[in-house]
């Protein structure tokens, strides 16, 4: 059985930095393409980031390129999303997601593993 459980949120100030961690388990996670999405009140869960196993560079939303990074380390079970110059309209749940097969996907749908997600709130 995959598990997968957050940490690392919390409250900071526009442009401040934070990382995000998710600790998995289960015997199929370190061949899985996983990922980080985020869900606003009353919104769907957005894709962030998602990265493929072994030596991917990761892929990004739009509105994260350039100032979020994603990495996983499967020797430590570990998948990370560092945010750096942080926004208001950052501020959401992060939930990290693992999908069976090494695609990654940027639709939440098609990840059948989710963390219970950690609130990061970015003040203006």
């Amino acid at each position: 059985q995959v598990q997968l459980v957050e940490s690392g949120g919390g409250l900071v100030e526009t442009g401040g930095s934070l990382r995000l961690s998710c600790a998995f388990s289960g015997r199929t996670v370190s061949t899985s393409a996983m990922a980080w999405f985020r869900q606003k009140p009353g919104k769907e869960r957005d894709f962030v980031a998602g990265i493929r196993p072994i030596g991917d560079a990761g892929s990004y939303a739009n509105s994260v390129r350039g100032r979020f990074t994603i990495s996983r380390d499967d020797a430590k079970n570990t998948l990370y999303l560092q945010m750096t110059n942080l926004k208001p309209e950052d501020t959401a749940v992060y939930y990290c997601a693992a999908r069976r097969v090494a695609v990654v996907i940027n639709s939440a749908p098609y990840y059948e593993y989710w963390g219970q997600g950690t609130q990061v709130t970015v003040s203006s």
